[in-house]
C-alpha cells in the first residue's frame, strides 16, 4: 500500500522524511496543506498527536515527528546499523547530523536569514564538517557507520546538500565529504528521487508566504 505524507510542498521537516522513503523504494503520495482551515481541521481530527506535521500514514500507523518517521522507516527496512553497538552508533552519528540541519531549517523563513547564515558560517561548518570527515576517514564502506547505507548516511547527505547550496565551497577542503556526495547521490533510489518533482528545493517567497499563512 502506497504511504502518504501531509505537509507542505516544500522542504522543511518533511525533507528528511522523503529522503528516507525514497532511500528505502517506499512509494508515496503527497498531501499538502491548503489553508489554515486545512491545517485546523487536521489538528482537530486527532491525527496529529502533537498538533503539528509531517504525517506519514504508513501500515496502518498515523506517525508524526520527523525523526521518529525516519527511525521507523529504518528499522522497517534494516537501515539502523546490524548489531546493537552499531544502531547505538548510527543512532548517535544521526543526532549530530540531525542538529547540524537543524541551524538551516529557518533559512529563508526567519526574518534574520542573514544572521543565521553567518552564525552557521562562523560558528557550525567549522565544527560539524571536519567531525564527519573523520569519521568517513576512519570507514572502509564509504558509509558513516558499517557497510551499508543508514538513515545517519540519508541525515548527512540531506543537510550536505544545504551546506553546498548556501556556501558553495564549504567542501573543498574535506575529500571524503565530497566523496560521500557522489557515492550516495548516486545510488539509484536517491538520483531518481533528486530528479524527480518530490524532491523539493529553495523556499520562494510564495511558498514561504503560503506556509506561513497556513501556520500563523
Amino acid at each position: 500500500m502506497t504511504a502518504e505524507l501531509t505537509y507542505f510542498d516544500g522542504r522543511g521537516r518533511g525533507e528528511s522524511v522523503r529522503f528516507m522513503l525514497a532511500a528505502t523504494g517506499t512509494e508515496f503520495t503527497e498531501v499538502f496543506l491548503k489553508d489554515k482551515e486545512h491545517f485546523t481541521e487536521l489538528r482537530n481530527g486527532g491525527d496529529l498527536l502533537f498538533k503539528q506535521v509531517p504525517l506519514l500514514k504508513i501500515d496502518g500507523l498515523k506517525l508524526v515527528q520527523s525523526q521518529a518517521i525516519c527511525r521507523y522507516l529504518a528499522r522497517k527496512h534494516g537501515m539502523n546499523g546490524k548489531t546493537p553497538e552499531e544502531k547505538a552508533r548510527v543512532d548517535m552519528v544521526n543526532e549530530g547530523a540531525h542538529d547540524f540541519l537543524s541551524y538551516f531549517i529557518p533559512i529563508g523563513f526567519a526574518t534574520n536569514t542573514d544572521e543565521i547564515l553567518k552564525d552557521i558560517k562562523s560558528n557550525h561548518l567549522d565544527r560539524y564538517l571536519p567531525i564527519f570527515e573523520e569519521l568517513l576517514i576512519e570507514s572502509s564502506s564509504g558509509y558513516l557507520v558499517g557497510d551499508s547505507l543508514t538513515y545517519a548516511d540519508m541525515t548527512l547527505f540531506e543537510v550536505l546538500l544545504l551546506a553546498e547550496e548556501n556556501f558553495p565551497d564549504s567542501l573543498a577542503t574535506f575529500p571524503k565529504l565530497k566523496a560521500f556526495m557522489v557515492k550516495i547521490g548516486s545510488l539509484p533510489r536517491i538520483k531518481t528521487f533528486m530528479e524527480s518533482p518530490q524532491k523539493k528545493w529553495i523556499p520562494q517567497p510564495d511558498y514561504v508566504a503560503h506556509a506561513k499563512s497556513v501556520l500563523y
